[in-house]
């Protein structure tokens, strides 16, 4: 659902003001539609064509980088209880976190290799040696490619890739290396 109050749209879980009255972030989530209405809030069904994994809504693009957490009211940043400062995570470092549980889970089925080196000093077979370091530099690799982005947009299109007419990749993220067995 989309919540628009004077003609703009409401991002869920961002802190917004009306009438000189400041609303916290998760004001749209834990009230009822009546109480929306009281503030003249509408509550429209979401138009098809946007990317959850990008967008809030149509043309409202989740952020990019990690932002520094602040009270809605007083602009103060937020700490946690140890004084650390909270930090709401932007799509970059989300995404940079996909890649390394991918790439440790194609490394998590050929562990054993490098437990039984450990163990009885058996050596790994050179294919997959081979395997896991391009498994490692392709990682390291997206994550560049991640970094290298500037906008919701182009992160999207890394990500999704590019396809021509014959849909064959033309462009994206680098692909991971072909498993080995």
């Amino acid at each position: 659902m989309a919540f628009k109050l004077d003609g703009k749209t409401l991002p869920v879980d961002v802190a917004f003001t009306s009438n000189g009255i400041n609303y916290p972030a998760n004001w749209l989530r834990l009230t009822t539609l009546d109480e929306k209405k009281a503030i003249c809030i509408t509550e429209e069904a979401d138009p098809a064509g946007y990317d959850q994994r990008f967008y809030w809504g149509v043309d409202n693009p989740k952020k990019l980088a990690d932002e520094d957490s602040k009270d809605p009211i007083s602009g103060e940043l937020l700490k946690d209880s140890d004084g650390n400062q909270i930090v709401i995570e932007g799509l970059k470092t989300l995404w940079i976190r996909q890649q390394k549980r991918e790439a440790g889970a194609k490394l998590a089925k050929s562990d054993w290799y490098v437990v039984r080196k450990s163990e009885k000093t058996t050596a790994i077979p050179s294919n997959i040696q081979t395997y896991r370091d391009a498994v490692r530099t392709t990682c390291a690799t997206r994550e560049t490619e991640i970094n290298a982005v500037s906008d919701v947009a182009g992160l999207k299109t890394l990500i999704d890739g590019t396809y021509d007419s014959d849909g064959k990749r033309t462009a994206g993220i680098t692909l991971w290396p072909e498993e080995v067995s």
